[in-house]
């Protein structure tokens, strides 16, 4: 720093923003898993609270519930998550969890696939990664990853479509309700 350096005041602080809810101290039992891709996630907010889902944690990270399967080629990350993972399922009493994976519809925009699904599978196709989203989701359903509780498993994909439509897809092995699309333009 030079001789004519001098350090400017910092600017006053704002009067603090106090939200309209006030802290609930009843933990909600459900936790949600998704991906930090900010494009779904209002209408994620909006399935979730048509299935009665309205205060729940949230644990939002690039690839969701898919961090939690290696697939293929991120082991230690896989592995860091899935303690992470059981440290909140056990800490919160969890006993709900919603795993909601997304990409696009099987006639929906690539530019809607999954960042972290693409920076793992980067030679797969939209298809492809869907259907490694299948078996990622049917890997956490079997697995647990040695959570000493059990909850509930939700597995769902957050589809986009050609129209920009997002609907919700049951991840579960045997079939599962396609639910009514949200608007979203992409």
């Amino acid at each position: 720093m030079g001789a004519d350096w001098h350090p400017h005041p910092a600017p006053p602080m704002p009067a603090p923003y106090v939200a309209r809810d006030p802290w609930n101290p009843a933990r909600p039992g459900v936790l949600v898993i998704a991906c930090s891709d900010g494009r779904v996630q209002e209408p994620v907010d909006e399935f979730l609270a048509t299935l009665g889902v309205t205060h729940y944690d949230r644990l939002y990270v690039p690839g969701g519930p898919g961090a939690l399967s290696a697939s293929g080629v991120s082991y230690a990350r896989a592995d860091q998550f899935r303690r992470e993972c059981s440290f909140l399922i056990q800490a919160h009493g969890i006993e709900d969890v919603h795993l909601i994976f997304h990409g696009p519809a099987h006639d929906g925009p690539p530019e809607a696939t999954c960042a972290d699904y693409r920076l793992k599978l980067p030679t797969h196709t939209p298809g492809q990664i869907r259907e490694q989203q299948r078996r990622d989701a049917d890997e956490v359903m079997r697995g647990g990853f040695g959570w000493n509780v059990s909850p509930r498993l939700h597995p769902w994909r957050c589809e986009v479509t050609a129209a920009g439509a997002v609907q919700f897809v049951s991840l579960r092995s045997e079939p599962g309700p396609v639910l009514p699309p949200f608007p979203l333009a992409f």
